[in-house]
């Protein structure tokens, strides 16, 4: 009947409540954001006791694969690109994400469910530059 509800939807749509479930247990028993990059950089900068939760949190989504992998077998990830490309794709998100005080997680999942409009265009621009980044992969590789 709903042949579009195949097991890769289940999957994705399960990875979705995971993450605001998650999201929302942090902001709600932590008072802190689910941005990745600011939990990240704030380990490096975080008081002592504001610095386990971060680390908690990173070693958890490090762990994920090996605790999904108990489950279910991981889905094979082919990347066809060179070293270089991807070590200046990693500095450019990098960059965007300071420039755009923070990334998809913080803006994409939180910043929208609060409707904030600063999370929306951030979200929008990241989606629109990943849209151009992909046709021009395309076009060029």
């Amino acid at each position: 009947m709903f042949h579009w509800f195949n097991v890769s939807f289940q999957q994705a749509l399960l990875g979705g409540i995971l993450i605001g479930v998650a999201a929302s247990m942090l902001i709600v028993l932590n008072g802190k954001i689910a941005g990745i990059s600011g939990i990240l950089g704030g380990i490096f900068s975080a008081t002592k006791e504001n610095k386990a939760w971060r680390i908690l949190f990173m070693v958890g989504l490090i762990a994920s694969p090996w605790v999904y992998q108990i489950f279910a077998p991981l889905p094979v990830v082919e990347v066809k690109l060179n070293s270089l490309i991807l070590i200046i794709s990693g500095l450019l998100v990098g960059f965007g994400t300071q420039l755009g005080n923070g990334c998809t997680s913080g803006h994409g999942v939180c910043g929208i469910a609060r409707l904030s409009i600063r999370s929306v265009v951030a979200t929008l621009t990241f989606i629109l530059f990943g849209v151009i980044t992909v046709y021009f992969m395309r076009v060029f590789s």
